[in-house]
């Protein structure tokens, strides 16, 4: 993608919000997630990141073990300012009790005594059965709520949107994050097999994988645009702010979870976020064809498709 000319935004303009589902937490439509920054930033440079996208009104901080570093990091910050940040971490299991000792330990790494919400992450590669048994992740951390380690208990997925759709089902849960942009939705389709299933049972939505992610999910290469390996690979026609527009027009969804390297993508961000309007119609077409085109270049690249549902 070629480099993008901002231009200045005027301090007085802020983020949209939007709520959160059953939840009823008002947050802004634009969320940082940490990957990037855990695996690829040092410490002193996170942690300026985090300050400054908090400076500019983000609030959603989107964490996990298997970011490396960044759980520390999210920490170093957290010493000073807890109260203005909605915290989210994963556990990467089906067992309840492996959920609560990730859990556990992501508070140590965090230095916090509770996060707002804890995921039960990438759920596409568990087994459901075990995800939804008495002894399952998600009733982990239904006891991690209990003892006030988490307010809110979700799942996030990239890949067999089937397994999502029946936890939906048959789990209650407060928030789901799913990977939806308008190429992967002729993939994976979380939006036609999910979204309403999620609006039905009141359950808020937070999109990532907006802009496609990381090649190969890893989060290794350096700090500019240029040499990030972005999934909108090598199509110099296609726009990151329509996808982002894309993501926050589907039904639901109250905000965009976006990993970002440095303070020149997230003031990128943040003025797409800010100017943020609903796609036009006249937009949808070229959008749908370069959608199927870029499904057919990437395939299943966060893994299969389908599976035991």
């Amino acid at each position: 993608m070629q480099a993008v000319e901002l231009e200045p935004v005027k301090e007085k303009e802020s983020l949209p919000e939007r709520t959160l589902g059953k939840t009823g937490e008002i947050l802004p439509i634009l969320g940082l997630g940490t990957a990037p920054a855990g695996m690829a930033l040092c410490d002193d440079k996170a942690v300026e990141l985090f300050h400054a996208a908090i400076d500019c009104g983000i609030t959603y901080l989107d964490t996990a073990p298997a970011y490396q570093r960044a759980q520390k990091q999210l920490g170093l910050m957290l010493r000073q300012r807890r109260k203005e940040v909605f915290v989210v971490t994963k556990v990467g299991t089906a067992d309840g009790k492996e959920a609560l000792k990730i859990l556990e330990q992501s508070l140590r790494d965090l230095g916090i005594d509770q996060v707002d919400l804890t995921y039960v992450h990438s759920v596409g590669t568990l087994d459901i059965n075990q995800v939804l048994s008495d002894a399952g992740s998600l009733q982990g951390l239904r006891e991690a709520q209990g003892r006030g380690w988490t307010r809110y208990v979700g799942f996030s997925a990239h890949n067999q949107p089937l397994k999502s759709a029946r936890i939906l089902r048959e789990a209650e849960v407060d928030v789901i994050m799913l990977a939806m942009n308008y190429a992967d939705r002729y993939t994976y389709n979380f939006e036609e097999l999910v979204l309403p299933l999620a609006a039905e049972h009141d359950v808020g939505v937070a999109a990532m994988k907006v802009y496609g992610g990381a090649e190969a999910m890893k989060y290794e290469t350096g700090p500019t645009e240029s040499k990030r390996p972005s999934a909108l690979k090598a199509h110099g026609t296609h726009d990151h702010q329509k996808a982002l527009r894309y993501a926050l027009g589907l039904p639901g969804v109250a905000l965009a979870v976006l990993g970002m390297y440095d303070e020149r993508e997230l003031s990128q961000n943040l003025a797409w976020a800010k100017g943020y309007t609903p796609l036009a119609t006249a937009d949808l077409p070229t959008m749908e064809s370069e959608g199927r085109q870029l499904s057919r270049a990437w395939g299943p690249h966060y893994g299969p498709v389908t599976g035991e549902d």
